[in-house]
C-alpha cells in the first residue's frame, strides 16, 4: 500500500460522516433507479411469459351474430393461424349482502375447444361442458366477495333469473384487469368475469352453431393492420364493432399506460437524484481541496506527478459512490420486490417472475460513476494542475473593507456576530450562492414527491364533482328508445335523468388513427358537463365534433379541420365532419357531440345508449334493486364507487412510489443541507476558535456559523419553489398517457411540508455542527503561523 493509499484512508475516515451524507444522496438516485427498472422488467416479463403460456390473441372482434360457418372464412384470411369463435354476453349479478349494482361478463369456455386466453385455474376446475349452472369466476371478483367453490352466484341471464354453482376460481391474459364497458377503471367488487360452458351459454342466448366474438392467433410475420381490415370488411354484414390488435385490448392497453407511467418514474427520479448528487460533489470537493492545496504542494514537492494526484483524489471519489452503489443496490432490489408484489396483487398475474438484470446494476453504476466525475472533474483538475510554490503558501486572506452595511447605518441594528454573518456573505457571495443552490435543489425534489397528492386531488375532484355530478350511470345492452328514459324516472328514488349516446368509432386524420368512443350529450345536460381548456363550462355545437385536447394533439388535428369518422356498430358509415374545438379532460380520451347530430351521424333515429340519473341517496338501495331486475340494462356504474375504485387502482400505486421517493429526497435533502454546514465549518474552523480565544462563547461562535447556514436555508426556499414546480411541470409532462394526464397542482401545504422537512434537517445538522464546534482546537490556533 502506497503512502497515497494511507491518505486516502485517513481522508476517508477524517470525512467520514460527510462521506457517508454524499454516498446516502448517490445512493438514494442508484435505489431510485434500481427499483424502478427492476420492478418494470420484472413486471414485463411476468406479462410476457403471462401471454405466451396462457396464448393471449392477437386480434379480437366483437359482432351481432355471425353462423359457424363465418368461421372457415375468417380461416381463409393469409396469416391467420388460428381462429377462436366465443360466445360473450353480459349479465346482472345478484350477489347475497352487496346491495350495489353488479353486473357480469360471461364467456364461454371449452377446455378442449378453447386454444387462445386459456384459463390459469387458481383453485377448483372448469365447468363442465354439458353442464349449464356451473360457473369459473374471476379471482378479483372472488376475493373482493370471500367466494368458494361451492358458493353460488345469482346472474339474469337473457331476462331469466339463473343460480349457478362456483367450481373454480381462475384468471385470464384477456381480463388480467376487469374493467367494465366503457370504463376507464377496473372494478373488482362489481364487475366479474364468468366462464360458462359453451353449449348452455349459446342456447340462452340463441347463438347455437353461432357466435358473437372472435380471437385470432396471427403468423409472426403477418401485418396485423391487413388482417384488421380485411376482418372488418368481412364482419360489417354480422354487426361487426371492428376489429383491433392486442395493443388495443381494454386489459393490456391499461397495463402498457401502466408501464408506461412507471417508465416515466424510472427515467426523471433517478435523473434528479443524480444531477443532484454530481452538484453536491462539485461543492464538497471544490472546497475540500481547496482546503489541502499545501498537502497537495507537499506532495509535488516530494515527486508526485499531476497524475497521481488526480488518481488519488478520483480513488476518493469512486470510494465514496461505491458505498453508495453498494447501499443504492440494496435497497433498490429491496424496494423493487415490495413495490413488484404490490403491482401484482393489483395486476392480478397470477405469479411474479423477478429479475434482476446486471445491465441494471452496470447502467446504475456507470451513471452513478459518470455523475460523480462530472461533479468533482474541476475540482480534480484543479488540485492536478495547482503550481507547488503557489499551494504552499497559505490562502490569502480577503480584503476587507466598508461594505454596504457599513454605509447603510444597518450595523447600528445588529449585534456584532450578525454583522459577521453579513459581512461573510456580502464578501463570499460565489460559496453562498452555491450553498444555496444546493438547499433549494434538494427541497424542489421533495416538492416533486409530495406533489402528486395535490396534483390527484384535483384531478380528481375536476372529474367527479365538475365534470360529473350524476349520481348513477346506467348503460342499455344496446342502442334503445328515448322512451326507456321515462322507464327509469318512474323508479321511485330517481329525481333527474339526462339520456347519452355512446357510439364507437375509429377517428382518422392524415395517417393517423385513434379508435375511441363518440359521446352524445343532451345540450342542456346539467348532470354531466364539458369544459374547455380553461376548464370553464363550454356547450356543444349542433354540427361538429368536439374532443378532449390530448387526442386531438395525438391525430394532429386543428380546429376548422375535418376528421375523418369510421363508425363500428351499424350500417358502419363512414363521414368526414370538421372539429369545432378542443376540450380539457383529465381521464380518457374521447369525442363529443350532441346526441341528435350524433344520431344523424350514425343514421339512426332518436336512439340513446343509456343514462345519467341523480338520486335520492336515502332510497339508492330500493334503485338498485329495481335496476338489478330491469334486463334491457347491462351495466350501473356508480360514481361514489367508480371515485373509490380509480384511488384505489392510480391513486395508491402513484402515491406509494412518490412516498419511497419522498423518503429517499428527504435522506438526499439532509445529506445536502449537513454536508453544508460541515464544509462551512471546515472553511471557517481557525476563525471560530480565534473568536472563542478573543472571549466569544460557544453559542455566540456557534450562532456565527448556523446563522449563516439558517440564512441561506431560507433564501434558498423561494428558489427551491421555483426549481420544484419546473421539474414537476417536466414530470407531468412525461406521465401524459391515454388513460390519464396529470394537471400541474401545488398547493402551499405542499410547499410548507417540503420546507418543514429541510428546516428540521438543518436543525439536526446544526445540533451535530455544534458538537463540533465545542471540540475546536485552540491551541492549534495558536501555533498557526500566517
Amino acid at each position: 500500500m502506497t503512502a497515497l493509499h494511507h491518505k486516502l484512508l485517513r481522508e476517508l475516515w477524517g470525512m467520514k460522516s460527510q462521506a457517508l451524507a454524499i454516498a446516502l444522496v448517490f445512493a438514494s438516485g442508484v435505489a431510485t433507479y434500481v427499483m424502478s427498472l427492476t420492478t418494470l422488467h420484472s413486471l414485463q416479463v411476468t406479462q410476457a411469459s403471462f401471454y405466451s403460456d396462457y396464448r393471449f390473441a392477437d386480434v379480437f372482434v366483437s359482432l351481432k351474430r355471425a353462423p359457424e360457418s363465418v368461421a372457415e372464412q375468417i380461416a381463409e384470411i393469409e396469416g391467420i393461424r388460428f381462429v377462436q369463435t366465443e360466445v360473450v354476453a353480459g349479465a346482472n349479478l345478484d350477489i347475497e349482502g352487496y346491495p350495489d349494482p353488479a353486473t357480469a361478463m360471461l364467456v364461454s369456455y371449452d377446455e378442449e375447444r378453447t386454444k387462445l386466453n386459456r384459463l390459469f385455474l387458481r383453485t377448483g376446475r372448469v365447468a363442465d361442458p354439458l353442464r349449464g349452472d356451473e360457473v369459473v369466476v374471476s379471482e378479483a371478483f372472488a376475493e373482493a366477495h370471500r367466494l368458494r367453490p361451492g358458493d353460488t352466484l345469482s346472474p339474469i341471464v337473457n331476462g331469466k333469473k339463473e343460480r349457478l354453482t362456483i367450481v373454480g376460481i381462475a384468471l385470464s391474459p384477456d381480463y388480467i384487469l376487469q374493467l367494465p364497458p366503457a370504463s376507464l377503471v377496473p372494478d373488482f367488487r362489481s364487475y366479474a368475469i364468468l366462464w360458462m360452458a359453451r353449449k348452455p351459454l349459446a342456447a340462452a342466448y340463441d347463438m347455437d352453431e353461432a357466435f358473437n366474438a372472435v380471437s385470432l392467433q396471427i403468423d409472426p410475420g403477418a401485418n396485423p393492420f391487413e388482417i384488421v381490415d380485411r376482418l372488418d370488411r368481412l364482419l360489417a354484414r354480422y354487426g361487426g364493432l371492428g376489429a383491433y390488435t392486442r395493443k388495443d385490448q381494454p386489459s393490456r392497453r391499461y397495463l402498457s399506460e401502466e408501464f408506461r407511467q412507471l417508465q416515466a418514474m424510472a427515467t426523471v427520479f433517478p435523473v434528479i437524484f443524480l444531477s443532484v448528487s454530481a452538484f453536491l460533489l462539485y461543492v464538497v470537493f471544490g472546497r475540500l481541496i481547496q482546503l489541502q492545496r499545501e498537502e497537495v504542494a507537499t506532495l509535488k514537492a516530494f515527486g508526485y506527478s499531476n497524475f497521481a494526484i488526480g488518481m488519488h483524489y478520483s480513488q476518493l471519489v469512486v470510494a465514496i459512490v461505491a458505498v453508495g452503489l453498494a447501499i443504492g443496490s440494496a435497497a433498490g432490489v429491496w424496494l423493487a420486490q415490495g413495490l413488484s408484489a404490490m403491482y401484482i396483487t393489483f395486476y392480478r398475474f397470477p405469479y411474479l417472475q423477478f429479475r434482476l438484470d446486471a445491465e441494471v446494476f452496470l447502467q446504475a453504476f456507470l451513471i452513478a460513476l459518470a455523475a460523480a466525475f462530472t461533479g468533482s472533474l474541476f475540482a480534480v483538475r484543479r488540485a492536478a494542475l495547482q503550481p507547488p510554490a503557489e499551494a504552499m503558501r497559505p490562502e490569502p486572506p480577503g480584503r476587507y473593507r466598508r461594505t454596504w452595511l457599513d454605509r447603510g447605518g444597518l450595523r447600528r441594528l445588529l449585534s456584532e456576530p450578525s454583522r459577521m454573518i453579513a459581512r461573510n456573505l456580502q464578501r463570499r457571495p460565489g460559496k453562498a450562492l452555491l450553498t444555496s443552490i444546493g438547499i433549494a435543489a434538494a427541497y424542489s425534489i421533495l416538492v416533486m414527491g409530495l406533489f402528486f397528492k395535490d396534483s390527484i386531488d384535483y384531478m380528481l375532484d375536476v372529474q367527479f364533482r365538475l365534470t360529473e355530478r350524476d349520481d348513477i350511470t346506467v348503460s342499455f345492452v344496446e342502442p334503445t328508445s328515448r322512451s326507456a328514459l321515462f322507464d327509469l324516472l318512474r323508479i321511485p328514488g330517481v329525481e333527474q335523468a339526462e339520456a347519452f349516446r355512446a357510439v364507437p368509432v375509429r377517428l382518422r386524420h392524415e395517417q393517423r388513427t385513434y379508435r375511441t368512443v363518440i359521446q352524445g350529450f343532451e345540450p342542456d345536460s346539467t348532470l354531466r358537463s364539458i369544459r374547455n381548456t380553461e376548464l370553464e363550462p363550454a356547450s356543444i355545437p349542433e354540427e361538429g365534433l368536439l374532443m378532449t385536447d390530448y387526442l386531438a394533439d395525438l391525430l394532429r388535428v386543428r380546429p376548422g379541420e375535418e376528421v375523418t369518422v369510421e363508425i363500428l356498430e351499424g350500417a358502419r358509415p363512414v363521414r368526414r365532419i370538421p372539429l369545432a374545438g378542443t376540450i380539457s379532460q383529465f381521464l380518457g380520451v374521447s369525442g363529443y357531440m350532441q346526441v341528435k347530430s350524433l344520431n344523424r351521424l350514425v343514421g339512426e333515429g332518436n336512439a340513446i345508449s343509456g343514462a345519467f340519473l341523480l338520486i335520492d341517496t336515502a332510497r339508492e338501495n330500493e334503485i338498485y334493486s329495481k335496476l338489478k331486475g330491469m334486463p334491457r340494462i347491462a351495466g350501473t356504474e356508480v360514481k361514489r364507487k367508480a371515485l373509490r375504485s380509480l384511488t384505489e387502482s392510480m391513486g395508491e400505486q402513484m402515491l406509494i412510489f412518490a412516498g419511497i421517493a419522498t423518503l429517499l429526497a428527504a435522506i438526499i435533502a439532509f445529506g445536502v443541507v449537513y454536508n453544508s454546514a460541515r464544509i462551512a465549518l471546515s472553511e471557517r474552523a481557525r476563525e471560530l476558535a480565534s473568536l472563542r480565544i478573543f472571549g466569544y462563547t460557544r453559542g455566540e461562535a456557534s450562532f456565527i456559523l448556523l446563522g449563516e447556514l439558517s440564512l441561506l436555508t431560507l433564501v434558498s426556499l423561494p428558489l427551491g419553489m421555483l426549481m420544484g414546480r419546473w421539474l414537476c411541470g417536466m414530470f407531468v409532462r412525461n406521465l401524459q398517457t391515454d388513460l390519464f394526464r396529470l394537471p400541474l397542482v401545488l398547493e402551499p401545504r405542499t410547499y410548507a411540508y417540503a420546507a418543514l422537512v429541510v428546516l428540521i434537517c438543518s436543525l439536526v445538522s446544526g445540533w451535530i455542527v455544534h458538537r463540533e464546534i465545542k471540540r475546536l482546537d485552540l491551541v492549534g490556533v495558536l501555533k498557526t503561523r500566517e
